[in-house]
């Protein structure tokens, strides 16, 4: 069952919150930060993404870097911009993206359970990643976002959030993407915590990097401390906890710089001993199997020609698996994703139109818009313990970094 545990939030003041607010770390290139961070002082990723505040080409120390989200914390709560909450409490998170809603919860959860198996995970991290957001929490001594969670979802945690959901929100705004934000307090802590015991397994979403570093953070803060408990807030990490039926995935597109010294008409070749072909001009794939591809100025729609063999495994079905094992690794010498430099993703927030620039300006050769993987999918393949391909899902609308900070 789900051990999920109220906490202390630090959080912005009801009139700072729009401008607190910001993006996750990871989905924004530097430069974009750096623009955010100069447009608004109050962004919250002057914590998350200290680097934007030295000059451009710089390339301060990572310490360094630490060392200003630490102060410029430290500043938002001395200008009094973020304030602890009085009690420990759970809060209700609901996002509204024109015809889609979901609603969550936010509070701790154990990183015993998640060693344990219990907080299921489908992806797995890159080390310099984990290292990155370690050294980061340790430097500013809190956990600055949430893991973002799915579980399926219950009747009784159905009613409660219909309860909380009555109530005037304590946050309550439109981010400039065109998101609605708003939090409730949910101050019955008992009721949550019984009603998520009705919840068998928690998996991870989007935040594997997250719970990774928590975990690694945990595990240096109990060593210099001597008179560790276990029940330390550095034992938990805060997460949003959203019922799956709420979700949304969009797909994980993917860009390749070069053909692997072939010509376009060698790669096109090629891939019809495995896909059939048509220039379709379509640029979103309507069906699994099916990928779409941009090259040379031209959209064609490639059709996996063997379906029926993959469908029966529930991590080759991934059309993400399909193109890498299909293309990516045969002809075009990708063989590890999360390593080789020659392959970029591209979330689907982000449109066709992104991979249409990307190809237009040089920068990569060719792009595949994929078909969305789906919640089942998750699901099936972290109750088997195994591991999705790197970037198979994106989560959309993303969670705001800043409104609920946990520290530790």
């Amino acid at each position: 069952m789900a051990i999920i545990k109220p906490f202390r939030a630090l959080r912005p003041v009801a009139d700072k919150a729009k401008k607190v607010a910001c993006v996750p770390y990871d989905v924004v290139y530097e430069s974009e930060v750096r623009g955010y961070i100069e447009s608004n002082p109050l962004s919250f990723l002057r914590v998350t993404r200290a680097e934007g505040e030295f000059p451009e080409g710089s390339k301060p120390e990572a310490d360094v870097v630490f060392e200003r989200a630490r102060q410029n914390l430290e500043q938002f709560i001395k200008d009094g911009i973020l304030v602890s909450d009085p009690d420990r409490v759970f809060y209700v998170y609901q996002l509204v993206a024109k015809s889609h809603t979901q609603t969550g919860l936010v509070g701790c959860v154990s990183i015993d359970d998640y060693e344990a198996g219990h907080v299921k995970k489908h992806e797995k991290v890159r080390p310099d990643k984990v290292e990155d957001r370690t050294g980061h929490m340790l430097a500013v001594k809190a956990q600055t976002g949430l893991i973002f969670l799915a579980f399926r979802g219950t009747d009784r945690i159905t009613g409660l959030f219909a309860n909380a959901t009555a109530n005037k929100p304590l946050y309550e705004f439109e981010c400039p993407a065109g998101v609605l934000q708003r939090v409730w307090r949910a101050e019955n802590t008992a009721d949550w915590a019984a009603a998520f015991t009705g919840v068998p397994d928690l998996y991870i979403a989007d935040g594997h990097h997250r719970a990774e570093s928590a975990r690694l953070a945990r595990e240096k803060m109990r060593a210099d401390n001597s008179t560790h408990t276990g029940q330390e807030d550095y034992n938990f990490v805060v997460a949003g906890m959203y019922p799956a039926e709420d979700l949304r995935i969009l797909p994980y597109n993917r860009v390749v710089e070069d053909l692997n010294g072939l010509t376009s008409d060698e790669f096109l070749e090629k891939i019809q001993g495995e896909f059939t072909v048509a220039d379709t001009g379509q640029k979103v794939p309507q069906r699994h199997g099916d990928v779409c591809m941009y090259m040379d100025g031209v959209w064609r729609t490639l059709s996996y020609t063997h379906c029926e063999e993959t469908d029966r495994d529930p991590i080759e079905r991934l059309d993400v698996s399909i193109l890498q094992h299909h293309l990516l690794e045969p002809i075009l010498g990708i063989h590890d994703a999360r390593t080789d430099q020659r392959i970029g993703f591209v979330g689907g927030a982000r449109g066709t139109d992104e991979l249409v620039r990307l190809v237009d300006g040089g920068t990569v050769k060719v792009a595949f818009s994929m078909y969305p993987t789906t919640m089942d999918d998750l699901f099936a393949v972290s109750d088997m313990g195994e591991i999705m391909p790197p970037k198979s899902t994106w989560f959309e609308p993303k969670l705001k970094d800043g409104l609920l900070v946990h520290k530790i």
